[in-house]
């Protein structure tokens, strides 16, 4: 069983809530999200604000608050092996209330289909509210390049 190490990112102004499934093993390690250098995530949000891509985590939190978006993953803890998203088992998820009872979130949007899986199974019924599902910005998902990420992504700069 392995605890989310990774404490959320928010403040009052945030207005987009992007969820992910759970820290990859380069997350985990460099205590932070999407820490896998392979993941686009970075390179995307960067794109859609055309703002520089960020390389420390400073500069990450200072990208997200600038453009209000709250980061988080929908699971608290599960077993998983590696980073193997199909490997999940015994999955508590995490409260998404400290976020939104103290911010004025007006969208959630999740980052692939397995958060979208656990956030439907787990969150959705206790908060009320629906998710969007966005392509994943994970390497593996090979079927989607930069230039369509960054189009699917746009969506959140509407929100």
């Amino acid at each position: 069983m392995i605890v989310h190490p990774i404490p959320p990112l928010y403040d009052k102004n945030s207005r987009v809530l992007i969820l992910g499934s759970f820290p990859s093993v380069k997350s985990r390690e460099a205590q932070f999200f999407y820490g896998h250098q392979q993941n686009r995530f970075w390179k995307v949000i960067a794109a859609l604000f055309d703002e520089e891509v960020p390389n420390t985590i400073p500069e990450k939190k200072a990208l997200l608050k600038r453009n209000k978006i709250a980061l988080w993953d929908v699971i608290h803890s599960c077993d998983i092996t590696g980073s193997s998203d199909s490997s999940i088992k015994n999955v508590t998820p995490n409260d998404l209330k400290i976020i939104l009872d103290s911010s004025n979130i007006e969208a959630i949007y999740v980052n692939g289909k397995t958060a979208e899986k656990y956030y439907k199974k787990y969150t959705e019924k206790i908060i009320e509210r629906t998710a969007i599902c966005l392509p994943s910005t994970s390497p593996a998902n090979a079927a989607w390049n930069m230039e369509k990420l960054i189009e699917a992504w746009k969506i959140i700069k509407k929100s």
